[in-house]
């Protein structure tokens, strides 16, 4: 099924203040895992669970809280009298399900790329644009793991001094491409320490002790898909569709957490001791710099955690109206999992008892 969700039935967007049943579509991956973790870590009020995976994993036990759960095969009939439906099972998967899910009554929060674009479905990060997620039709887009790093760092500068462009850097974790591509990344490093040859299987080429450029497809313009994602989602998350935005994408052997180099440009100069006050306090970040002992962010500052962590922000010498600053984030956590949790609790605080 591919009908567009702005077609699906009318939703209230808010989500019922009480203990709900909730499904998540893709619970055997690393961001399903992470989900089900989350969702113990913060008290989500979870009345009961359904565990949704392709045909191949139904039957498996999948234990939470105590409780062993069969994984079902996704059908429409799962989603009977399910509230909200956490999903991450890829925009295939996606495209035919959530429609169904959303039609069915449930608010789906979908982490593909399937509806991030489209004009009747909000794409959020509850720090930056929290009112655009009551504006849903059934289905929520979570937006790209760059984006949403990036963003959490762009939207309290944007609002204090307008953004005239972005040139940025990306350096992904192997978990960005799931737990099959983790997983790989630690056979083929013993491989090398071994002395032998790594053979990729998963990814086009071996991270072991070495990076690549990203391997999303690429397009005609010579930018990837992934670069694209990060310039069209930040555009429409910060409400800026004439944001001049460049993204490179690199694929870096590091197993967890997204790292970015940012240059940001404004209309006019933004002092930097005012630039980090702002980020001090700005919620979903954390300020970690140390200039005396060189001493900034690191994937193994954030693995694990719910912050973006922001540092080594300058003024950039070339550019008076510009600043450069670096971040790292848990892809997926933050850049995942954590997000669509949020906005979940976003939606019941709006919610009626």
């Amino acid at each position: 099924m591919t009908a567009a969700p702005a077609a699906q039935t009318a939703q209230a967007p808010a989500l019922p203040n009480r203990p709900l049943k909730v499904a998540i579509l893709g619970a055997t991956g690393a961001v399903g895992q992470e989900l089900l973790e989350l969702l113990t870590e913060r008290s989500f009020p979870v009345g009961e669970l359904v565990v949704l995976a392709s045909p191949r994993s139904a039957g498996q036990t999948l234990h939470w809280q105590g409780q062993a759960h069969t994984i079902q095969a996704v059908s429409e009939a799962a989603f009977e009298d399910v509230d909200v439906v956490l999903a991450s099972a890829g925009g295939s998967a996606s495209k035919q399900w959530a429609p169904v899910a959303a039609k069915a009554g449930a608010v789906v929060i979908d982490n593909s790329s399937a509806f991030r674009m489209d004009p009747g479905v909000p794409l959020v990060v509850p720090e930056v644009n929290p009112e655009a997620a009551f504006s849903h039709q059934g289905i929520i887009a979570n937006p790209n793991c760059t984006t949403i790093l990036l963003t959490l760092a762009l939207a309290p500068l944007h609002a204090r001094r307008p953004i005239k462009r972005v040139v940025v850097s990306t350096y992904q974790s192997a978990s960005g491409a799931g737990a099959r591509a983790m997983e790989e990344l630690r056979n083929l490093s013993r491989t090398v320490l071994e002395g032998g040859e790594p053979k990729s299987e998963v990814l086009p080429y071996s991270l072991a002790f070495n990076l690549f450029l990203h391997n999303s497809p690429l397009q005609a313009n010579g930018y990837c898909e992934e670069e694209l994602k990060m310039v069209n989602e930040t555009r429409k998350i910060m409400g800026v569709p004439e944001l001049r935005l460049s993204a490179t994408c690199v694929r870096v052997p590091v197993l967890r957490a997204h790292s970015e180099a940012v240059n940001i440009e404004f209309y006019e100069p933004f002092p930097v001791d005012e630039a980090r006050e702002l980020l001090q306090v700005a919620p979903g970040v954390e300020l970690l710099e140390n200039f005396e002992t060189n001493r900034f962010p690191m994937p193994n500052d954030v693995t694990g955690r719910d912050p973006v962590a922001v540092g080594r922000i300058r003024q950039d010498l070339s550019d008076p109206h510009a600043l450069e600053l670096w971040l790292c984030g848990d892809q997926i956590r933050k850049g995942a999992a954590l997000n669509a949790i949020q906005i979940a609790e976003l939606l019941m605080k709006g919610g009626v008892a």
